[in-house]
């Protein structure tokens, strides 16, 4: 600490022991030596780099500060100029790879291990630049790195379609947090008893293009192969590894829904038939399709083989369920990978030999996978315990939003469920939050999960990086975190950066957007409309890139909206010829239509939606929600005047 001092004397001369307080940045920075005054970047600053390994990083930092602050910054190799940024490599990388340091003064001089440190540097600035008006940076010095080398999210994409575009946001988002390993959930399928009981009637998933097994990838949404595996090397730019997952032998309904022969009679036909040859035959040519090669589709170092909630109900099926799962771990390091997997060996104990040695465990409920019994065996575990980071968008249970709270003050990674670890034990590599969609076409949207999403990372991003190293009161935290964007060129949540009226326009253009293209929670928006003539069905009112709203919907001429293949109607039709005053008003639960004064329609989230008695009488809700588009269609034939937006104080 008497080298920081030191060098804070040097670069800020002004400095007295009026020290400036340590910066607010998710996560938390683990050292701060503040100093005295405020670094400024200027039109002539630059971001120097003193070795080529880090001309990427630095060109990175460039792009998010014009992305951000709108401010072109040159960047060179070579030593820096007062006023630059400076971006260099340690002469010996020891200790974390991670870890970076930070001197404010002259100049902003940045520090690492390897380049992976630099980039986490960078993001920290970009934070506290962007809480500042002027951009300001106070002068101090940082000494950063994280507790847990491995600090996840899990999304389920198989029982709801995410387009690729949202998963370069959730990269992007994960990486603004200096969370690093993101684990895409790639098949699973719906609960049989909301649908008629029948498994032909449930829907499923499989999001991968397949040309071992034609017709195997969702019709309603899949990744190809190129592009899925492009998707994966352009996430390591932002420091964060992708983990692919093909969750068998439970889970798989859509195996059987491509050869029912593959799935179980006595299990469901959502389980693969373990005891039928041809179901590991088709397993291996799934993976083979996505692991051979020079240029695999499956790009890191792991590769998630599933292994979670197959039956145990007598000794032939567990010993079954272990063989499946040591064949899988072997048969992915066949291909050079590591196997990952859903702790489930507390659940299926036998006789049957599994291996341990660099395998990664999910241990996300101890009542499958004791974690202090695997950590005996030898398992590398990640911190998954499903009673505290599980989210399940509207089922009523687990959580719809988590308890951030609860885990700010009182999780790390080495809580799993009830046993509590000691900080930094070597065998748990670290953390992981999930989104399970269990209740697949209950009308959640990814902007519906991006709610439940963010609060979520920014907490745990911070809890995965510090651990207990966390000074910040709760109810400081949450306060201050809503001045930190989703991240660089990410608004899914389309919020304003004021709040009060947003718009007021007299009279929109059609296909002209304004200056937002659509307007997220909590709003008000209202405008008069006239119609000149009876709308074809299926008319475009409003649209964004992600939604429409529509005058007249395709079905029976309602007001209406469609956003992730929804369509929710409200029960009102325009009429012809004369001018009324429309208002609608949207929260992150309901939708809210006011014709001339008059409320017409609350449009909340319906429950039950559908009713299973099968599963104790658990229900299905159905989500109802609108980020308002603001882009006035060309499809629209008549008036629309005096448009305002407005958003809650």
């Amino acid at each position: 600490m008497k080298k920081i001092v030191l060098t804070l004397l040097l670069l800020c001369p002004a400095l007295v022991w009026a020290q400036n307080v340590k910066p607010f940045v998710i996560p938390e920075l683990q050292k701060w030596q503040g100093g005295k005054g405020e670094f400024l970047m200027t039109s002539s600053s630059a971001i120097t780099y003193d070795n080529r390994a880090l001309k990427d990083v630095a060109e990175q930092f460039a792009a998010d500060v014009k992305e951000m602050f709108a401010v072109t910054v040159v960047v060179r190799e070579g030593k820096p100029k007062t006023g630059d940024f400076a971006l260099a490599l340690n002469k010996k990388s020891t200790g974390n790879r991670e870890a970076y340091t930070i001197n404010i003064g002259r100049n902003v001089s940045v520090a690492a291990n390897e380049p992976m440190g630099a980039y986490w540097a960078t993001r920290t600035l970009l934070q506290i630049m962007e809480q500042s008006a002027n951009r300001a940076i106070p002068c101090g010095a940082v000494e950063d790195y994280p507790a847990y080398p491995l600090r996840g999210f899990m999304l389920d994409v198989g029982r709801k379609f995410f387009t690729l575009d949202y998963l370069y946001d959730v990269v992007k988002m994960m990486s603004y947090y200096k969370m690093n390993t993101f684990q895409v959930h790639l098949n699973d399928n719906g609960f049989k008893e909301f649908f008629e009981g029948d498994w032909a009637k449930t829907p499923s998933g499989f999001r991968l293009e397949s040309t071992t097994y034609p017709g195997l990838a969702s019709k309603d949404g899949h990744y190809t192969k190129a592009a899925f595996r492009q998707f994966q090397l352009d996430a390591l730019a932002y420091g964060v590894t992708v983990i692919p997952e093909i969750d068998a032998p439970a889970h798989t309904l859509a195996f059987s829904h491509y050869d029912p022969e593959l799935g179980s009679v006595e299990y469901g036909a959502d389980h693969l038939d373990l005891f039928n040859e041809k179901s590991y035959k088709f397993m291996d040519g799934l993976f083979k399709e996505y692991l051979e090669g020079e240029n695999p589709v499956f790009v890191g170092d792991y590769v998630h083989i599933g292994t979670d909630e197959y039956s145990n109900r007598d000794k032939a099926v567990v010993e079954k369920f272990r063989y499946f799962t040591d064949r899988y771990i072997k048969y992915v390091e066949s291909f050079g990978k590591k196997a990952a997997l859903w702790g489930a060996l507390t659940h299926a104990q036998g006789d049957t030999p599994v291996k341990v040695e660099d395998v990664l465990m999910g241990c996300w409920y101890n009542g499958y996978a004791e974690p202090r019994t695997m950590i005996e065996l030898g398992y590398d575990v990640i911190s998954v315990p499903d009673g505290m980071v599980y989210i399940v968008p509207v089922a009523g249970y687990y959580y719809d939003y988590l308890n951030t709270k609860h885990l700010y003050e009182e999780w790390t990674p080495a809580v799993i469920g009830k046993e509590v670890f000691e900080e930094g034990h070597p065998k748990i590599r670290g953390g992981m939050f999930a989104v399970w969609n269990d209740h697949a076409g209950n009308g959640i949207t990814f902007q519906d999960v991006q709610h439940r999403l963010f609060p979520a990372i920014q907490t745990l991003a911070l809890k995965m990086w510090d651990g207990k190293n966390v000074s910040v009161p709760y109810e400081e935290f949450d306060a201050k975190r809503l001045a930190l964007s989703e991240a660089p060129d990410v608004n899914i949540l389309a919020l304003p950066k004021t709040k009060g009226e947003i718009l007021n326009i007299a009279k929109p253009q059609p296909s002209v957007t304004p200056a937002i293209a659509e307007i997220g929670w909590d709003y008000k928006v209202d405008f008069d409309i006239l119609l000149t003539e009876k709308p074809v069905f299926g008319t475009v009112l409003f649209e964004s890139p992600a939604t429409k709203l529509y005058v007249a919907d395709r079905q029976d001429g309602k007001l209406a909206f469609e956003r992730d293949g929804y369509t929710v109607r409200f029960p009102y039709s325009l009429p012809v010829g004369r001018k009324v005053h429309l208002t609608i008003e949207g929260t992150a639960k309901e939708t809210k239509l006011v014709v001339d004064g008059k409320e017409v329609a609350n449009l909340d989230i319906i429950t039950p939606y559908k009713k299973s008695l099968e599963r104790g009488g658990m229900t299905m809700k159905f989500v109802r929600t609108l980020i308002f588009p603001l882009t006035l269609s060309k499809e629209f034939r008549g008036e629309v005047t005096n448009l305002r937006v407005l958003t809650q104080e």
